[in-house]
């Protein structure tokens, strides 16, 4: 993978979700529902589903021996005799095609995963709980390196579940077309945790801790995924998601001796400059950075067959009126469930969807017709602007405020009201939200002061953040709001 990305002249990012072609909305015509095509394009290799399908091609019988010779150098497991008194665990191949973000082959990837579902509680695993980065964590890292002109590396770790120790002791099945022909009866002991395990983040995550912590690293009060290194002038700031990780710092032979540390320790993958992490291309420019989630969407469209859709102006109509009730319901909800969750990550780098799709999962267990058909003008939102997504700008001040917005028993089905923010970074927008409330509120002051209350939690919160990276903010955070009895409370 190239280690940077040529520069992007800024004037033409556009900076904000806008307008494509603007329709007529057609009140109550309902188009027949068409089916998701969840099928690759014929001339696209396939992934097998069995490893007896995976076994008849070459590239991935070389992943197949690849995965396995690295669960042997880590000495993943032992075998031992099968006794009635252990809980066996079973285990299965799971197969990938990575990607780069054009879309062509980076590798084939076969991964031995353990059916963590066999587990018994409190007899091969107890705690499980391992913490994944926040996006806004994500964000505001970004914008802080990006200002002073750090160099940000991205780097994922090889096998990075392996790497854990196991405290319990978990029995399993020795892996399909891979058992042992001296020992066929014979079972794994696992030394080490095992992709699908319960244990298995925690494990990975303890490990990686223990190490930050052996070099000086420390955890952030506000998000135990990123570790902070401050000594003699240095600074180094770390970010882990799993396997993938971020690094960057004040520090150019710091930041390289870190990897080079960590690599001596673990088996890494350098992935050289950040330009695409968590299937969101980061596309620099002279004036910030740029991010864009262009692929998944055209992977999206091409998906629910809607690739050549003619655009819609906005995601929901302003005179949409969605309720629980209306229209028929759907023969198949599994493919409005499957898209309203890929909208939800679409929300990492598209803020202007997040009503429209937190309006749409409150239909997901009787998804309607009418639900479906405001999900495709979603969709037709999307392919009218795809290549739009969130601008983290290098010369922002460091300076925070907020937007804070709800309306007043606005679901017609429960007149619960919906409460959102949005929350800046100088210009950058690092913060949102849109979902209803718990309850009804009485007045529209009252759930404008939720959504106030709402907005200071998120804004101390990312205080506390920024404050813990070792940054003060220029002047005092700022929320405004357009309700003059809640402000006054």
């Amino acid at each position: 993978m190239p280690s940077s990305q040529p520069n992007v002249n800024p004037n033409k990012i556009p900076q904000t979700d806008g307008g494509g072609i603007i329709t007529r909305s057609k009140n109550n015509i309902v188009k027949p529902i068409q089916k998701l095509n969840l099928h690759v394009q014929p001339s696209s290799p396939l992934e097998p589903n069995t490893i007896t399908q995976a076994l008849r091609d070459p590239d991935w019988r070389s992943a197949l021996q690849a995965e396995f010779d690295a669960l042997h150098r880590n000495n993943t497991w032992e075998l031992v005799s099968r006794s009635s008194t252990q809980n066996l665990v079973g285990c299965k191949w799971i197969f990938r095609i990575k990607r780069h973000p054009n879309g062509s082959i980076d590798r084939y990837k076969a991964r031995l995963v353990a059916k963590g579902f066999h587990q018994r509680p409190g007899w091969d695993y107890t705690k499980t709980f391992s913490p994944v980065v926040k996006p806004v964590t994500i964000r505001i890292l970004l914008t802080l390196a990006v200002r002073q002109g750090w160099s940000i590396r991205q780097f994922d770790v090889n096998n990075a579940f392996l790497q854990g120790t196991l405290k319990e002791e978990v029995f399993m099945l020795q892996p399909p077309g891979f058992v042992n022909k001296s020992f066929p009866d014979h079972v794994c002991r696992l030394k080490k945790a095992l992709y699908g395990l319960k244990q298995a983040p925690r494990a990975w995550y303890t490990e990686l801790r223990v190490f930050l912590f052996s070099l000086g690293f420390v955890n952030s009060t506000a998000d135990a995924s990123l570790f902070i290194y401050q000594k003699s002038g240095s600074t180094l700031y770390l970010l882990v998601y799993v396997d993938d990780i971020i690094v960057t710092g004040s520090s150019s032979t710091e930041l390289s001796n870190l990897i080079s540390t960590l690599a001596a320790r673990f088996s890494l993958k350098d992935l050289g400059c950040l330009n695409y992490f968590l299937g969101v291309e980061v596309i620099p420019s002279a004036t910030g950075l740029f991010l864009s989630q262009r692929k998944y969407i055209n992977d999206l469209l091409h998906k629910s067959v809607m690739a050549n859709t003619k655009p819609a102006s906005t995601p929901l109509s302003a005179s949409a009126q969605l309720l629980k009730d209306s229209g028929d319901l759907l023969p198949c909800p599994t493919e409005y469930r499957a898209l309203v969750g890929s909208l939800q990550y679409l929300s990492l780098t598209r803020p202007y969807i997040a009503f429209s799709t937190n309006k749409l999962a409150q239909f997901m267990q009787h998804p309607r017709t009418t639900h479906w058909s405001a999900l495709k003008r979603v969709l037709r939102y999307l392919a009218g602007s795809c290549n739009k997504g969130i601008f983290i700008s290098a010369t922002a001040p460091l300076t925070f405020h907020a937007y804070s917005n709800a309306d007043w028993a606005g679901d017609k089905d429960d007149y619960i009201s919906t409460i959102g923010y949005l929350l800046y970074l100088g210009s950058t927008l690092i913060s949102w939200s849109s979902r209803k409330e718990r309850s009804v509120a009485c007045s529209s002051t009252e759930a404008k002061y939720k959504a106030l209350a709402d907005t200071a939690n998120e804004l101390l919160w990312v205080l506390s953040l920024f404050t813990g990276l070792g940054h003060m903010p220029t002047t005092n955070p700022v929320i405004y709001c357009d309700n003059l009895g809640a402000t006054t409370l």
